[in-house]
């Protein structure tokens, strides 16, 4: 039995994986800022620790608590949406503490014990924004733009020491907590010259058809944790997929 451990499992789409690869027979730690016990069934196969990917010494206990993995998946991230011009370099630095260092930090705690078994394999999870660019989310995006490269050389260097690397790229999910999450990050970002636009934005992604459920990121994890080949890119979502054929011609 394999096991997997997935950061931030509090809602959207880290919990909706971690229901997915308990479900499906597999040994799962799932990890959240602030830990809930009432958000999954109840399993043997189910540990909650905390775990804060921003700060070292929380990264260290969670893994040693964890004990072995076979399976990472880094899902902890935060959102951002308001005009660039607006957002103080503080919240965009908020921003890659999380979507990009502590990609990068919990990546950097993982691999010694991958490598050291020539096995195992990490899952980063992005976004669309990455796959086509998208108005009012250019600290966001340029956050996951940077894991998108990251992961593409990551994924040549740890090939030689039998350690596979994956990334899920999410297409636009609205019932995910995006907005509500980022609240308080978010207030005061739409100023008055950039208001009519982000108004058409709003109402532009209301009347998206083709959405990303969390089932679909959820389902493209498992495709990528279950897959043996060095195929790198998995596009979670009707959306996402339609991008990914868009761009292929």
């Amino acid at each position: 039995m394999k096991t997997v451990l997935i950061t931030g499992c509090s809602s959207g789409y880290g919990l909706e994986t971690a229901r997915y690869f308990l479900a499906n027979g597999w040994k799962v730690v799932a990890t959240m800022r602030r830990p809930r016990f009432d958000l999954l069934p109840a399993s043997d196969h189910l540990r909650i620790l905390p775990l804060d990917v921003t700060r070292p010494e929380s990264i260290d206990r969670a893994l040693a608590t964890a004990g072995s993995i076979d399976v990472l998946v880094n899902n902890a991230g935060i959102g951002l949406f308001g005009a660039f011009e607006a957002t103080p370099m503080s919240t965009v630095r908020e921003i890659f503490e999380t979507n990009t260092f502590g990609v990068m930090a919990m990546c950097q705690a993982v691999i010694p014990r991958f490598r050291e078994r020539a096995d195992g394999i990490i899952i980063n999870v992005t976004s669309s924004a990455t796959l086509a660019p998208f108005p009012l989310v250019a600290a966001y995006t340029a956050s996951k733009t940077a894991i998108e490269g990251f992961t593409a050389s990551l994924s040549h260097e740890l090939k030689a020491v039998g350690v596979r690397v994956k990334l899920v790229e999410p297409g636009y999910g609205p019932s995910t907590r995006f907005t509500a999450n980022g609240q308080r990050r978010m207030e005061g970002l739409i100023t008055k010259p950039y208001e009519s636009f982000a108004h058409e934005v709003f109402t532009g992604f209301g009347q998206i058809s083709a959405v990303t459920t969390a089932v679909d990121v959820a389902q493209g994890v498992w495709d990528a944790a279950n897959d043996t080949s060095d195929r790198l890119h998995y596009p979670a979502g009707a959306d996402a997929v339609a991008l990914v054929r868009n761009a292929e011609g």
